[in-house]
């Protein structure tokens, strides 16, 4: 089946709304799935006003209950992956008004942390496997990758971090550094990033 149409069958929202859609259809049996972002789960419409347009992204950010609603979503399930939805823009963009800023912020760097702080320290364990399966193992399965496991025989990609300790995210590797968690204390410091079999970044 053509990539097009295979992701024809995946979901991705931001709102509480759209999580009890989805989780009533796949009660009925749909084929569907569903991602969320860390700054879907992390923050909401009302740190807006203090991030201005690094808080600007597209789907928006939404109310209390809906940031609930999602967290929900993630525990039981009905949302299968985390997705950074890493977008990069030059600071000169970002400082434009907020109605002519682009949206989108900077994810890849503080995905994992993150998910530690919002989702595993408040709600979700690492005994079930539910947070990092959901960033590793089923977005590799849906998207039919040959990857996301440690098996003997497959690429070496893999991340070493410790989930106890506090990081203050102080910049980033990336070029862009649009992003509303600068300044931030997060749990989870990556220590370790091995690209197959390489070291590529010690942290």
């Amino acid at each position: 089946m053509p990539l097009r149409q295979e992701l024809s069958r995946y979901s991705a929202h931001s709102s509480g709304r759209s999580v009890d859609l989805v989780r009533l259809a796949k009660k009925k049996g749909a084929k569907v799935y569903a991602e969320a972002t860390p700054h879907h789960f992390t923050l909401t419409e009302e740190d807006v006003p203090n991030y201005g347009t690094m808080a600007k992204m597209n789907p928006p950010l939404r109310t209390e209950w809906d940031r609930t609603k999602i967290i929900e979503g993630l525990a039981d399930g009905t949302i299968d992956m985390i997705a950074t939805d890493h977008a990069p823009h030059a600071i000169e963009e970002k400082e434009r008004e907020f109605t002519k800023a682009p949206s989108g912020i900077v994810g890849l760097e503080t995905s994992l942390s993150l998910g530690i702080t919002s989702l595993v320290k408040k709600r979700l364990s690492y005994n079930d496997s539910s947070f990092l399966e959901k960033m590793t193992v089923n977005p590799a399965r849906l998207y039919k990758f040959d990857c996301g496991t440690l098996e003997e025989g497959k690429a070496a990609d893999i991340v070493i971090f410790a989930p106890d300790e506090v990081r203050t995210v102080e910049s980033f590797e990336s070029k862009a550094e649009n992003s509303p968690f600068l300044g931030a204390q997060l749990y989870g410091k990556v220590k370790y990033t091995i690209c197959d079999g390489k070291v590529v970044y010690r942290g």
